[in-house]
């Protein structure tokens, strides 16, 4: 199985799903009257990040993910989303990059070296096959993970169909 297709149809499957499970909240908070804001600034736990940001770092994960695996310039993406629609046309861009890419990119991705920040002031480097299986992906599914947690816990009715894109 080649990086491209453990990688990418990953990123796109679950990028769907949010995007339809974000629909989904959006049109719960407007029949419950709740202020989209709300909805979009609530978290699991007071020390965990909003939903809000836990779309854009899912995001984040899917880009930067493909772009270091097929040694493509990782691009930058301010986070400047403050409501549903802002956030799909973000899903949606994301969406629309990565099907930009071809299998062939990522060919020499398993043995690639790939250097990435870690924190303030530290980098990583990994091979691609553990920057994938160790990094981006874990990273990928628990951010998408969250936000499906946060959407179901402020009563939007969404499961594991929707969380796997199945409905």
């Amino acid at each position: 199985m080649s990086f491209y297709d453990f990688a990418v149809p990953a990123y796109l499957q679950m990028l769907g799903s949010l995007s339809a499970s974000l629909k989904k909240a959006a049109d719960y908070a407007a029949a419950k009257k709740i202020e989209p804001a709300t909805l979009l600034g609530t978290r699991l736990f007071p020390d965990m990040l909003p939903l809000t940001r836990q779309v854009q770092l899912a995001c984040d994960y899917a880009t930067k993910g493909a772009a270091r695996l097929s040694g493509s310039e990782v691009p930058v993406t301010p986070d400047t989303e403050t409501n549903f629609e802002e956030l799909q046309q973000r899903i949606a861009k994301t969406i629309a990059y990565l099907q930009g890419f071809k299998p062939a990119q990522f060919d020499s991705a398993a043995t690639r070296e790939i250097t990435f920040p870690s924190g303030p002031a530290k980098t990583t480097t990994l091979t691609g096959q553990q920057f994938l299986s160790n990094f981006s992906l874990p990273n990928f599914y628990f951010h998408v993970s969250i936000a499906h947690g946060i959407l179901r816990m402020s009563g939007v009715a969404v499961g594991k169909h929707d969380f796997l894109g199945a409905n």
